[in-house]
């Protein structure tokens, strides 16, 4: 059986949730991954009023689509960073508070912990989002950058996130960290460490997403199979990088996602540089069943039209695996 295909529908917060989910089915999805800002799924009002959900799951059964993990990355972001004034822009009014650094954090985390608890209301399983991360200023490491300071970065982290993880394993929610740069995790040498740090926790894994990895040179299929225990959703989005010298390159050179003078950039599906057939064998081989959610980016398309194309595309390179040896036929014929 095919894998479900969902949006993502964070980059689509500026519409109404109904607006969005009728869309989505036009596009041809099966469901919907819901983003936790915008009217799309509201934490505070899912765990104060019961019927919240309720009114989510009709509108869900009204468009005929499926929902299978809901997203917050803003809150996310705001538990282990370094607080200054781009949060506010991205934190909910009672998340932000005063502004007090500590205090933003503290409520970031309860932000989480209630976002599991929503999980559970609305009858998902996984939340995906963002950690945050206290180093990630010290990533190219001058003036010299001392192991203790990451080694403490990643124990501010575990202090964080134990007790928030804690919450998710006794709600029955696993989170999917989306290993990304500006976070704890922005490779398979950070993702293993973050685990280490975490005493191997449970409810803690990751929301694979390719694009991510591509342009570092980090290999995103290897990551598939190394952390085949702790792929808890998957994020179809795909991203573009040159093959010959750019003005801005890995860094991005303070140049906007768009410009042709960047190195790389994200794109809609099947337009970029992964290779989503190697991507498929190894969910394959890990046994991983779950919805195929696409992240739609591409800064350069219209994303109604790009939308369409990537659920196409998505279902063009799905497929099942193997239920035999293929050559086993043989040896029944000889018997």
């Amino acid at each position: 059986m095919s894998r479900q295909v969902t949006l993502f529908t964070g980059q689509w917060a500026d519409l109404p949730i109904d607006t969005m989910m009728q869309k989505a089915k036009q596009f041809g999805y099966d469901g919907v991954e819901l983003a936790c800002w915008g009217d799309h799924f509201d934490v505070a009002k899912a765990v104060s009023d019961d019927a919240y959900c309720n009114d989510k799951r009709a509108l869900l059964d009204k468009h005929g689509l499926k929902c299978f993990a809901v997203s917050n990355h803003l809150a996310g972001q705001a538990v282990c960073d370094n607080i200054d004034s781009r949060h506010e822009s991205i934190l909910p009014p009672h998340v932000w508070g005063d502004g007090d650094p500590e205090g933003v954090r503290q409520r970031a985390a309860e932000e989480m912990i209630n976002t599991a608890k929503a999980a559970k209301k609305l009858g998902v399983s996984v939340v995906n989002g963002f950690t945050g991360s206290s180093i990630w200023h010290l990533i190219y490491s001058f003036p010299p950058v001392t192991s203790q300071m990451i080694d403490d970065g990643f124990a501010d982290f575990a202090k964080r996130w134990k007790p928030i993880l804690d919450e998710f394993q006794s709600a029955g929610v696993k989170f999917g960290l989306e290993v990304h740069p500006t976070e704890i995790a922005f490779d398979i040498a950070s993702a293993e460490r973050a685990i280490e740090a975490l005493d191997g926790h449970p409810a803690f894994g990751f929301n694979y997403d390719p694009s991510h990895f591509g342009y570092q040179g980090v290999d995103y299929v290897k990551f598939i199979r190394k952390f085949s225990d702790r792929i808890f959703h998957v994020h179809m989005k795909d991203v573009g990088w040159s093959e010959f010298p750019t003005e801005a390159g890995v860094f991005g050179g303070h140049v906007e996602f768009g410009s042709h003078r960047r190195y790389w950039d994200f794109r809609s599906l099947g337009r970029g540089n992964i290779d989503f057939e190697e991507i498929m064998r190894a969910l394959n081989d890990i046994g991983y069943d779950g919805p195929l959610s696409v992240e739609w980016e591409d800064s350069g398309m219209d994303r109604e039209h790009g939308a369409a194309e990537a659920c196409e595309f998505v279902r063009s390179v799905d497929f099942p695996p193997s239920a035999l040896v293929f050559d086993a036929q043989f040896d029944k014929a000889n018997q």
